[in-house]
């Protein structure tokens, strides 16, 4: 049985040391392939459509355009490519602008090189990875949506849309549970957890599973 083949992966940072430092280490996994790097959000753009990554490997805090904004324009033009996002701040302003722009995860600068390229693999595969320490905040965020104001028609329309099994497969989702998990959870095939998520997405007319999740909550279904 033949390897599956690397994963297309953008590395972005304006630090040329650091990248240097994350390309070393992610050649050390034959999984990873790093087909470019970007110095700055501009450079992402360009380069994204050039190679077609699988996943980009996103700096925040950068010249000329920042990872918010580049995270925004990838999404809209290649929405099969994936945003993880790799900074040194786990604030609740820059993890939340960079879960709205699209990113499919967050993870530090200090994340040892193993959680990294696993990251890299959980996020390819079209789930979402939160470093701990911002997962907290993210569900923290999600209580205080679940305890405001109550949902609006189009929300309550989007709920009734929803049947028994996707609202169970929508509240372990927001208990960041992934398909493997939530599939042991409830007794069913993993297979049959994606084929359920295809169709949360479609019904709850977001683009991923932090997005579902967010929704989940604001629905009151967490």
């Amino acid at each position: 049985m033949n390897a599956p083949a690397p994963i297309r992966t953008l590395l972005v940072d304006d630090q040329s040391l650091f990248r240097e430092a994350i390309h070393t280490l992610l050649t050390l996994d034959s999984s990873v392939d790093v087909v470019a790097e970007a110095a700055n959000g501009e450079e992402a753009l360009l380069l994204t459509a050039r190679h077609l990554p699988q996943v980009v490997l996103m700096d925040l805090r950068m010249p000329l355009m920042s990872g918010v904004e580049a995270t925004r324009r990838i999404r809209a033009s290649h929405p099969e490519t994936r945003v993880l996002v790799l900074s040194t701040f786990d604030q609740e302003e820059d993890v939340f602008d960079a879960l709205r722009a699209g990113a499919a995860g967050y993870v530090l600068k200090n994340t040892p090189s193993s959680q990294l390229v696993e990251a890299i693999k959980i996020v390819a595969a079209g789930q979402t990875y939160l470093q701990p320490s911002v997962a907290t905040q993210v569900v923290a965020e999600f209580n205080r949506l679940s305890q405001s104001s109550a949902p609006s028609p189009e929300e309550r329309r989007l709920a009734s849309l929803l049947s028994q099994r996707e609202v169970d497969i929508l509240r372990h989702l927001v208990r960041g549970m992934c398909n493997k998990e939530i599939a042991a959870a409830l007794n069913i095939t993993e297979g049959t957890v994606k084929n359920h998520m295809t169709r949360i997405l479609d019904k709850l007319q977001v683009p991923d599973r932090t997005g579902a999740a967010l929704k989940a909550r604001e629905l009151k279904l967490g």
